[in-house]
């Protein structure tokens, strides 16, 4: 199985557990609206945020490139979620047929090979916003991911670190709905770290762990516990 097509099936079952089934009808087993679309553009909005683009503020400060791969695998769980809605609504083919087309793409090919990001600030910030322009410009979701696809690898990730990334993501979203997290009772920082960087430090530190291995280290690590 491809690490597209095993990515795209954990969303599914990251939705499906979170949203109830049938949530590509656009709504939660609670009632709620799902707008897919609005959280790209929030989560672009903090991936923009986490450069010194503020010319009144910080005009030394680096950016912040760790939280900016977490933001782009933030991204990365919206565009599938879009992706899978849009394929089951309008019937346009399986979740393998999806998995074909994105690797089908132009833009996934860079993602194959490493790329170093030779990029200033302003201009990885406009890749961002080549993405949001194409959000807001066109119902065409192959285009809006291939933006993606465009804009990760651009920012130095390859397909092997945007994987690793989403599983520590997925399994750590699974880790805070099962402790809270929507009835806002979830703790966020550990011991002075938010829990996306406690993720990001038991990928670093232990080679191949598995997903069940990492929820037990995050609850292992949890400070309820």
């Amino acid at each position: 199985m491809s690490q597209i097509l095993q990515m795209l099936k954990l969303q599914q079952q990251l939705n499906d557990a979170t949203n109830g089934e049938n949530w590509e009808e656009g709504v939660t087993q609670n009632g709620k609206k799902i707008d897919w679309r609005r959280c790209i553009y929030l989560e672009s909005a903090e991936l923009v945020e986490s450069y010194p683009w503020k010319h009144w503020k910080n005009i030394d400060a680096s950016a912040d490139y760790e939280n900016i791969k977490i933001e782009l695998v933030d991204i990365w769980h919206f565009v599938m979620s879009e992706a899978l809605r849009l394929y089951r609504v309008n019937n346009l083919g399986t979740i393998e047929e999806l998995s074909q087309n994105i690797m089908a793409m132009e833009a996934y090919a860079n993602l194959e090979t490493p790329q170093e990001n030779q990029l200033d600030n302003y201009e990885q910030i406009a890749l961002v916003e080549e993405m949001i322009k194409v959000l807001f410009c066109s119902d065409d979701i192959d285009q809006l991911t291939n933006s993606f696809l465009n804009l990760a690898s651009k920012l130095g990730l390859n397909l092997s670190t945007l994987y690793a990334l989403y599983i520590g993501k997925n399994i750590l979203n699974k880790f805070r709905q099962d402790n809270g997290y929507k009835d806002g009772s979830y703790i966020k920082v550990w011991n002075g770290k938010e829990d996306n960087v406690v993720m990001q430090g038991l990928l670093a530190n232990r080679a191949n762990i598995t997903p069940d291995e990492l929820y037990e280290a995050l609850t292992n690590l949890y400070p309820s516990n």
